[in-house]
């Protein structure tokens, strides 16, 4: 890991203290990365803008060094990026917990997933309050679940890399631990390829009495819509049964735990939503769906092919909202939460331009924020324990040593630290904003809990050719120290080249935070540049 660069201090100079109103005006003091250049933080218009209020005296700052463009890289300019944020919100909230991981059902089985690994510990308190869901491919075709210690059935198959196995309550009670000591929630499903409501029923009787209120909900099959395609049922699988089994699962599984929600259908075909909506559950609390918007792996339609192109683009942002939309829409008219439990960039098996790319970092943060801008509440980036040389590679995470199972030293991709970003915002309302300009960026505003405002801008713009960005930000509010962390990279196709303030690792804790360079102490307005392909969360006090 990087070290962090060394921090100094840089005092007020005198030229530019200003007296307003009997008050000495100096500079916030904030910890955090330096920048090479000093600017001063106090100009006579910021003076001017504060005269009608008596600001506090204020410290000397450290700006933050912000990472330039490639030398010599061919630059592009990029159209002035104008936000201008509202004090008024959205109605929507971004919350904690909001990214998680999702991993397939044989996982469970996995003694990697312990409060004893360290390293995955330390990954789930980056992502600060994830949820685990478990589900995937094998939950309906190589996962036995069995509470008294039977045989895995020779009926249930997998390979090498991904074995059918049998899951009990040890390995729940192993996974608490984990949970526990990274402060992580659990989803979990059960498995309808195999009809047998008694036994889904016995496993979330076991899971409500071991996790308790970690367990957030239950989903009664994976992608049940997909059966008929991929031979997880061979008995004329139909969106009139998956209803009847459905309610079937659910009276089982109330009768021994109550308490616990069902979410569904986890399905990609938006036609399987509303027959769940409608469903007689008692316990129906959650509407979730997959999605994964690079779905042509065939290339038969170019805009859906996963390629570097499609993602760092402005169609795919808005065909991934469009869609999330409708899901909220939905979810809201029913009284339910909206989920995305399974998602990711691409839909393909193997290795695409997409995996482990710096783009796929840029990706994932703008994918989250806009989800939860637009009312989703969770998304579980589908992943793996498989080891990082040879296993999925758009996993977020991914296991040392030799391949498939590793040695279990965990460590997180490009796409992991896009959720990590998100992750450690507070927990805020989004506020209604207006942008203009800026190329590729996409822009989020928060309310936070203590009054100040967070804002995040997703440059997505080719930070090897163009240029950075000029930003005017207009606030709700005379600020009194702005903060800033920045995700970075030097290309789109660059991998394990993502950094968080210039380290492999969370962004640096926000009361440590340096001053964006340029700060206008007591102004509404703030000005200043920002380097393409990147992240940056701004903070803001009044």
């Amino acid at each position: 890991m990087p070290a962090k660069k060394k921090m100094k201090r840089i005092v007020a100079a005198t030229g530019i203290l200003a007296i307003v109103a009997g008050a000495a005006l100096a500079v916030p003091l904030v910890i955090g990365t330096p920048s090479s250049t000093p600017e001063p933080a106090q100009t006579a218009s910021s003076a001017a803008a504060t005269a009608s209020k008596v600001l506090p005296p204020a410290p000397a700052v450290t700006y933050y060094e912000q990472a330039g463009p490639p030398a010599g890289s061919p630059l592009e300019q990029v159209e002035p990026l104008k936000v201008d944020v509202s004090k008024d919100q959205m109605g929507t909230s971004l919350n904690k917990g909001l990214t998680g991981i999702s991993l397939e059902a044989t996982d469970l089985a996995d003694p990697d997933l312990s409060s004893s690994n360290a390293t995955m510990v330390k990954l789930l308190k980056e992502a600060d309050q994830p949820v685990l869901r478990f589900g995937g491919n094998a939950v309906d075709r190589r996962f036995f679940w069995t509470s008294s210690g039977e045989a895995l059935p020779s009926t249930y198959r997998g390979d090498a890399a991904h074995p059918a196995k049998a899951v009990g309550p040890a390995d729940l009670t192993r996974l608490n631990t984990l949970l526990e000591a990274a402060d992580a929630k659990v989803s979990l499903t059960v498995d309808l390829g195999h009809f047998n409501p008694a036994r889904a029923a016995d496993m979330a009787k076991n899971a409500s009495q071991i996790f308790g209120d970690r367990l957030l909900s239950i989903t009664v099959g994976n992608e049940p819509n997909g059966f008929v395609f991929n031979d997880a049922r061979t008995d004329g699988y139909s969106l009139e049964k998956y209803v009847s089994e459905l309610k079937a699962y659910a009276a089982a599984i109330y009768a021994v735990a109550p308490n616990v929600p069902i979410s569904g259908p986890g399905a990609y075909d938006q036609k399987w939503w509303q027959p769940f909506i409608d469903a007689d559950i008692p316990q129906k609390k959650i509407l979730s769906f997959h999605l994964y918007p690079q779905y042509s792996c065939d290339g038969s339609d170019p805009k859906g092919s996963p390629t570097i192109a499609n993602v760092m683009s402005r169609l795919m942002h808005d065909r991934a909202a469009e869609y999330q939309q409708a899901a909220v829409k939905a979810g809201r008219a029913a009284g339910l939460e909206t989920w995305v439990p399974e998602t990711g960039i691409a839909a393909c098996f193997g290795s695409n331009e997409t995996s482990r790319t710096h783009a796929s970092a840029l990706w994932t943060a703008d994918y989250a924020l806009n989800a939860a801008q637009l009312g989703i509440t969770r998304i579980g980036f589908h992943s793996s324990l498989l080891t990082c040389k040879g296993g999925p590679p758009m996993s977020a995470i991914c296991s040392g040593g030799k391949y498939p199972e590793g040695n279990g030293q965990m460590s997180g991709r490009a796409n992991f630290f896009g959720m990590s970003m998100v992750a450690e915002l507070n927990a805020g309302k989004f506020l209604k904003l207006n942008s203009s300009g800026g190329g590729l960026t996409f822009s989020y505003a928060l309310q936070n809990e203590d009054g100040s405002t967070t804002v995040v801008l997703v440059n997505e713009n080719n930070p090897e050719k163009a240029a950075q960005t000029e930003v005017t930000l207009n606030l709700p509010g005379q600020a009194l120290t702005g903060t800033m962390s920045q995700l970075t990279g030097p290309s789109y196709a660059a991998e394990d080249k993502t950094v968080i303030d210039g380290a492999k690792s969370e962004p640096v804790p926000l009361a440590q935070r340096a001053t964006v360079p340029g700060f206008t102490y007591g102004s509404e307005s703030q000005k200043f540049k920002l380097t393409a392909g990147t992240v940056t969360v701004l903070n803001f006090t009044y």
